[in-house]
């Protein structure tokens, strides 16, 4: 694929206006640890939730939605709609929770929560896993998302075996890693917005362009339902039970809505919020900005990117039915594929700047994410405690330029391996069922200690590995999909982790009321140590706070139908799902006085 002198400056002025901003933080984030991590508990809440939703459009996203669409048409991409109640329990329940703790990182709530030797290493241990293992692999598989759409687009006609596309993706991460470490969180939340503002714009105009090519939308659906077998179900949002071959069988979907929203942990989708979802309500001005923060990322995230993506994807199938027969890595090629035969000179660099902003997004915010667990729960807590200011800033430099040099090393392996994104992807997701309850329930349940915690996440592993040697060991007809094994391993964790509560000794009555007074949980969970703190009055705001989630949660599984209804033309259904959608942000908006909590 050719780049003209246009698609050529494009590409430039993006990279110079990133770099750029990372240079118009440096001061700032260099004032203070805080600073670097949270800039100083300042930030906004649509620069928050925007930077959030930024994160999660990485280079892999739209070609993992189009692949599902291969494979499993419209209804596939259930693997990802289903985390929605989670984040609205995140938004509704959750938020101002995190915002009152004021911990910088997830793994920092450890010891405020529970006490002793077990908290600290509890605290240690999962800062380790999490900012080592967890984040590589996260960097690792977005970079060779990044190398795909390279190879697929400019350097198609490059002999197999060359690695001239790694090396460029490359100089994209030492590039970000220049800006990240340089600018700390005010540079990496603000070239978030800038990059998800433009890769937005650059897929709703490739869209057009791939709808066009086909013929319209009329056409598109005629095409895709009649040159492919089965091709009614591609348009389904909820799967074709009823078909003779599902695309989807209803124990897969039925796994998928019921239990991925509380049995396991993902980046960027944690029970109970996490992750960088919390190092951005750290950083927002107070409980409101948060709230509003991880609203703006819940919609947005649902709602506003998936079609863009969706429409290309039912191209792809259209014009390459061969997608439906690849692996589930391989049917994702469709979508740089399209980049290559449909964009015109200009849209080309644009496109290109799509997936290097999601891209560089995504990476910024692993860096920053990763080493605030090095710096604030590693060396902070446990190496030097009385650490000044300048230090702190100097080492959290360090641990980004860390953090990233981990992050291309497992690319590395991964592309030389020849390790498929889709299962890291699904391997992590596997690797961390069954603990999401335990992460959600500490919250309302004095019982809850350390060793829950620990049980869970040890038996996590060991269960998954346990369960995928059993899986492997069988004929490939035999085994289960997926969706089943992470089941398996949520139920049989969760067993564990809640007979390790029961046998060992609850946290120390002062260290739960501490928390208790300091984060004021609502629910009939810390009744005893209610009873204990008298003088402090509970939230108050469970109950109504659940009911928002539900309302917020039926909104977007009606909102997401309504835009491919109005996209399609089928009027009634649009009016019905849109109709729906509108009674339920009604009703939660009449809701939200009833969420302030008791003086």
């Amino acid at each position: 694929m050719e780049l003209s002198f246009l698609d050529w400056s494009l590409i430039v002025g993006f990279f110079a206006i990133s770099l750029g901003i990372g240079l118009a933080f440096k001061k700032r984030a260099g004032s203070s640890y805080l600073e670097y991590f949270a800039s100083g508990r300042s930030m906004v809440w649509w620069v928050a939730g925007t930077s959030m939703v930024a994160t999660t459009f990485a280079a892999d996203t739209p070609l993992y939605v189009s692949g599902k669409i291969a494979k499993q048409g419209l209804a596939g991409n259930w693997f990802w709609w289903a985390f929605a109640f989670g984040g609205m329990l995140t938004v509704f329940v959750f938020s101002k929770l995190w915002r009152r703790a004021e911990v910088l990182t997830d793994v920092e709530l450890i010891e405020l929560r529970y006490a002793g030797k077990p908290a600290a290493f509890l605290r240690g241990f999962r800062a380790v896993y999490v900012a080592v293992v967890v984040n590589s692999f996260v960097i690792g598989w977005v970079t060779k998302a990044m190398v795909n759409v390279l190879r697929h687009t400019v350097f198609v006609d490059v002999a197999p075996g060359t690695m001239i596309d790694f090396w460029l993706v490359a100089g994209l991460l030492a590039l970000t890693g220049v800006y990240s470490v340089l600018s700390g969180m005010w540079g990496v939340a603000i070239t978030d917005v800038l990059q998800f503002v433009i890769a937005m714009v650059g897929c709703v105009i490739f869209a057009m362009v791939a709808v066009d090519h086909v013929g319209g939308i009329d056409a598109l659906r005629t095409k895709a339902t009649t040159q492919i077998e089965g091709g009614e179900q591609i348009f389904s949002f909820l799967p074709d039970f009823d078909a003779a071959d599902p695309w989807m069988p209803i124990g897969v979907f039925a796994a998928l809505v019921l239990g991925q929203w509380w049995a396991t942990w993902y980046p960027g989708a944690e029970p109970g919020g996490g992750g960088y979802v919390v190092q951005r309500m750290a950083s927002c001005k107070d409980e409101r900005h948060a709230v509003k923060a991880t609203l703006l990322f819940q919609i947005a995230h649902y709602c506003v990117r998936p079609w863009p993506w969706i429409l290309v994807g039912f191209v792809a199938v259209v014009l390459h039915p061969e997608l439906r027969t690849m692996t589930d890595e391989e049917s994702g090629r469709g979508y740089p594929m399209l980049i290559r035969e449909l964009a015109p000179a200009g849209l080309r660099g644009l496109l290109l700047v799509t997936f290097f902003a999601a891209f560089m997004s995504t990476i910024s915010t692993q860096m920053n994410w990763g080493a605030s667990y090095l710096v604030n729960d590693i060396y902070r807590r446990f190496v030097r405690k009385d650490a000044s200011e300048a230090r702190l800033v100097l080492v959290s430099r360090l641990a980004s330029a860390l953090v990233l040099l981990l992050g291309g090393a497992t690319a590395w392996w991964m592309m030389v391996r020849d390790v498929s994104i889709d299962e890291a992807w699904s391997n992590l997701a596997a690797l961390g069922a069954g603990v999401g309850a335990v992460f959600m329930l500490r919250w309302f349940w004095w019982r809850i200690n350390a060793w829950s915690e620990l049980t869970a996440m040890v038996a996590s592993v060991l269960v998954f590995f346990g369960v995928k040697a059993w899986q492997e060991s069988l004929p490939k007809a035999e085994r289960m999909h997926g969706e089943y094994t992470s089941l398996i391993v949520a139920g049989i964790t969760l067993a564990l982790w809640l007979i390790a509560t029961f046998v060992t000794r609850p946290e120390p009555m002062t260290k739960l009321s501490a928390f208790f007074r300091k984060v004021r949980p609502d629910g009939l969970g810390w009744r005893p140590v209610a009873a204990a703190t008298p003088d402090v009055r509970p939230d108050g705001t469970l109950a109504p706070s659940l009911f928002c989630a539900v309302l917020g949660t039926a909104a977007i599984w009606s909102t997401l139908p309504g835009i491919g209804a109005l996209i399609f033309g089928e009027w009634l259904k649009a009016t019905l799902c849109l109709g729906g959608a509108a009674v339920a942000i009604a009703v939660l908006l009449a809701m939200l006085p009833r969420l302030q909590p008791r003086s």
